[in-house]
């Protein structure tokens, strides 16, 4: 590890229109080191990551590579300079084949006309430096997250990037994908880059990691040069300003008659047909590896993917479910697993966001006129009951932490009073302190006599939040097991194949 920071930050501060997203952060990132930032949602660190990509300007400060000053108008400088940053949001175009993504804008020619033999050389050299068999010639849509991420690296390898940042790069990830990804930072590391590695999964900065910075409101609070003796109390400590000693905090609650019976339900995604139930006040948890079936299964439960068989009771009532409009309807919500793309209109506000499923109600004149004083009500009562942090309802959605967008998305379904509550992981890239936020919400729903269905890749939480959980194993349901019975192991044996 290099003794000097190669990347220094020398107090910048970044202000948006009511909010003071950065203020005076200064640290350095040592060449051949791995470099942690964590920090609450809306701490700063995804703005930090766009004043180094070149994609904010800083209102204050500045940075400087290799002792040399910088400052970065847009991408393309910062790129020449030898930074890249690899955002959760591939920067990769589907439709091109992997050698092409990789060669965008500095595709090699012979005699005016792209030279694809030696196109295909480059990328194939480049892949196989990072231990990666994938076929320059693919397109980039028929890869994996996990492949796709590897070509994201190996094209800022390729332009020769000194600096490499990841924004939560595993939250798509497999287990064996985060292993690959986990070796090729590391081959980073040791080929004297510096790395910055985003991330609110602290038991990955402790593996990965060799120093961290904290972030907390736009403020750095503390930087570890190293992690040896450091626990993860206090980095929570630091990062919330409080202690955390349990985030799941689960109580027991009492339980109800059955809110909601699933009997046979079959269609795209699944294997074999499946039947269960949740009560009033349970929380039910579906715990399986990528691809087993979970998201296929709420999809088709809340009408997004159309059944072919299946019989949905709510209430003890049959909901004939064809369309999502019938299952809300019936009661049922989904907070699905990309809320980016199937939870929130980006460019709408705030408030549009919240009263979106109750809109109708708040209309007249058969829908023609909306009463904004209701509306604003209704986001307003909601922005402060679940603690969203927003300078204004009148927000866009897109400018919000992604717990603060799952909360609005929360609040939506409130509105509607819903009756069954479909959870899609959750608290997917989602802070320490808001994931303990969301777990209370779940439990106060519950504690009010709904029914919570739960999906999430993440043992711990699955153990900590779940009444009951059922494991899910290549598009079937593979058991069914009771809180005091489940263990890591136990789940881990149910959800891997025979195989294995």
């Amino acid at each position: 590890m290099g003794d000097q920071p190669y990347l220094q930050f020398h107090s910048v501060s970044k202000a948006f229109p009511g909010v003071q997203a950065l203020d005076d952060v200064t640290f350095g990132v040592a060449e051949g080191s791995v470099h942690a930032l964590v920090g609450e949602n809306g701490a700063g660190k995804s703005t930090l990551l766009k004043v180094l990509s070149g994609a904010h300007q800083p209102n204050g400060g500045s940075l400087s590579l290799g002792g040399v000053e910088h400052a970065f108008a847009n991408a393309r400088e910062a790129l020449e300079a030898g930074v890249a940053v690899i955002y959760q949001e591939l920067n990769l175009i589907p439709e091109m084949s992997v050698e092409e993504n990789l060669l965008l804008g500095h595709m090699p020619t012979r005699l005016g006309v792209i030279d694809r033999r030696n196109m295909r050389t480059r990328a194939r050299e480049a892949l196989e430096r990072l231990g990666e068999q994938i076929e320059p010639a693919a397109t980039v849509r028929s890869l994996s997250i996990g492949q796709q991420q590897m070509v994201e690296i190996a094209k800022a390898l390729m332009r020769d990037a000194k600096v490499i940042a990841f924004d939560e790069p595993t939250s798509s990830l497999s287990h064996k994908e985060v292993e690959l990804l986990f070796s090729a930072i590391r081959g980073l590391r040791q080929d004297g880059r510096a790395v910055i590695y985003v991330s609110h999964r602290l038991a990955e900065v402790f593996e990965l990691c060799d120093a961290a910075t904290v972030f907390r409101d736009g403020k750095l609070v503390v930087t570890q040069d190293s992690l040896d003796g450091i626990d993860h109390g206090f980095l929570v400590r630091n990062m919330v300003g409080r202690s955390i000693a349990d985030i799941f905090h689960y109580t027991p609650r009492s339980q109800g008659d059955t809110v909601l019976e699933v009997k046979d339900l079959f269609g795209y995604g699944l294997s074999a047909p499946a039947s269960f139930s949740v009560r009033r006040g349970e929380i039910l948890g579906f715990f399986g590896l990528i691809g087993a079936g979970r998201t296929e299964l709420l999809r088709l439960l809340f009408g997004a993917e159309r059944a072919e068989s299946g019989t949905t009771l709510v209430e003890g009532k049959e909901a004939r479910i064809r369309s999502t409009h019938d299952a809300i309807r019936h009661g049922l919500a989904l907070m699905p697993e990309d809320r980016k793309l199937h939870g929130i209109i980006g460019v709408r506000s705030v408030a549009e966001n919240i009263n979106l499923a109750v809109r109708p109600t708040f209309a007249s004149y058969g829908g023609l006129v909306i009463d904004e004083r209701r509306e604003r009500e209704n986001a307003d009562a909601f922005v402060e009951k679940l603690k969203i942090k927003t300078p204004s309802t009148r927000q866009l959605m897109r400018n919000l932490s992604g717990g603060n967008q799952q909360k609005a998305i929360l609040a939506r379904w409130l509105s509607r009073h819903a009756r069954v509550f479909l959870m899609d992981e959750p608290t997917r890239g989602i802070d320490v302190g808001t994931k303990s936020e969301i777990y209370s919400i779940m439990y106060d729903l519950a504690e009010s006599g709904l029914g919570v269905i739960m999906v999430s890749s993440e043992l711990p939480e699955i153990l900590g939040v779940c009444d009951r959980i059922i494991v899910m194993r290549e598009g079937a349901i593979a058991g069914e097991v009771s809180r005091d019975e489940a263990t890591e192991e136990l789940l881990l044996k149910l959800a891997l194949p025979d195989s294995v």
